[in-house]
C-alpha cells in the first residue's frame, strides 16, 4: 500500500451475478472475473470483493450450489494468478468455508454472521471479517424501514453482533463494522448515518463504508446509476474524512485518487 494510503484502503467491487444494480452479469466468467480483478488491482485496489449473490433491493436468494459455482473457481483463480487481498461477500456459511479454503483473506457478510452455521464457519479461521447492518433482507428490505433513532439503533445491533463474536471465540481485531448504507434505510437514514458517522468510533473497531452508485446518490444528483461517480467520489471522500478505514466501490482509480488526496490532508505528509 502506498505511503499516502497507508491508513486507508479501497476495495473494489467485483459481483459475479447476473443481476446486481450497477455492473451484473459483466464479469459472470471466470476469465472475464479474472480480468476485471486485474484491472481494479492495476488501477489500486487494495481489497477484490467478489459477489456471487445480489443484494440489491428486491434481488431474490440464490441457491448454495450456484453462488458456490460463480464464487469459489474465481477466488481461486485470482488467488493463483496475483498477490491480492480477496474478500467474499456471502451469507452462507458453506460459501465462507469454501471461500477460506481456497485462499479468501476476509468474509464481508451483509447478515453479521447470523445465518445458521456461519459464526462456526468462520470461527477457527484467521480471515478478517465484516459485520454489516441490515433491516429485513434484500427483498423487503427498502419497504418503510423504520428506527427510533436509526444511529443509535444501528450501534446496538452492531454491539451485538460483536458480542456474538466474541463468544464464538472469534477475535475481536479480526473484525470490520459496516453500518449498511442503503440495507434497509430511507434516504434520510443513509444521511443521517453519514452526517453522525463518527458515532460509530465508540464501537472501537475500523468502519468499512459502500455507498458507490447507490440510489441515495441518484436521490440527491437526480443521475442514473452509471453517472454517479461524482457523488460516490463525494460520498467516499466524506466517510474517509469521518474516519472510516476501507471505502468500497466501482470506481477504483478516480477513489484511490481521492483517497490519496484524503490521507495527504488527514496525516500533513505535504504540510
Amino acid at each position: 500500500m502506498s505511503k499516502q494510503t497507508k491508513h486507508l484502503r479501497v476495495m473494489g467491487i467485483l459481483n459475479v451475478t447476473p443481476d446486481s444494480f450497477s455492473d451484473g452479469g459483466r464479469h459472470h466468467t471466470v476469465a472475464k472475473a479474472v480480468d476485471h480483478a486485474a484491472r481494479l488491482l492495476d488501477e489500486g485496489a487494495d481489497i477484490l470483493d467478489v459477489g456471487g449473490e445480489s443484494t440489491r433491493p428486491g434481488a431474490e436468494a440464490v441457491a448454495t450450489e450456484e453462488e458456490l459455482a460463480r464464487v469459489i473457481p474465481v477466488v481461486e483463480a485470482i488467488k493463483q494468478r496475483f498477490d491480492a487481498f480477496v474478500s467474499v461477500d456471502t451469507t452462507k456459511a458453506a460459501v465462507m468455508r469454501e471461500s477460506i479454503a481456497v485462499g479468501a483473506d476476509m468474509i464481508n457478510d451483509v447478515c453479521a454472521l447470523q445465518q445458521p452455521g456461519a459464526l462456526q464457519a468462520v470461527a477457527d479461521s484467521e480471515v478478517e471479517l465484516c459485520l454489516m447492518h441490515m433491516q429485513g433482507e434484500p427483498r423487503t428490505m427498502q419497504h418503510e424501514p423504520r428506527y427510533d433513532d436509526v444511529v443509535c439503533d444501528v450501534k446496538a445491533f452492531l454491539q451485538r453482533r460483536i458480542a456474538a463474536c466474541e463468544e464464538a471465540g472469534i477475535e475481536r481485531q479480526r473484525l470490520w463494522l459496516d453500518p449498511g448504507f442503503g440495507f434497509g434505510k430511507s434516504m434520510r437514514h443513509n444521511y443521517q448515518m453519514l452526517q453522525r458517522l463518527q458515532a460509530f468510533h465508540e464501537l472501537q473497531l475500523p468502519l468499512l463504508i459502500g455507498m458507490s452508485r447507490k440510489s441515495m446518490i441518484g436521490h440527491v444528483t437526480g443521475r442514473a446509476v452509471d453517472e454517479r461517480l461524482a457523488g460516490s467520489i463525494a460520498a467516499a471522500t466524506i466517510a474517509a474524512l469521518k474516519g472510516a478505514r476501507i471505502i468500497r466501490v466501482h470506481d477504483v482509480k478516480e477513489t484511490v485518487d481521492a483517497m490519496k488526496v484524503v490521507a495527504a490532508t488527514l496525516e500533513g505528509d505535504y504540510l
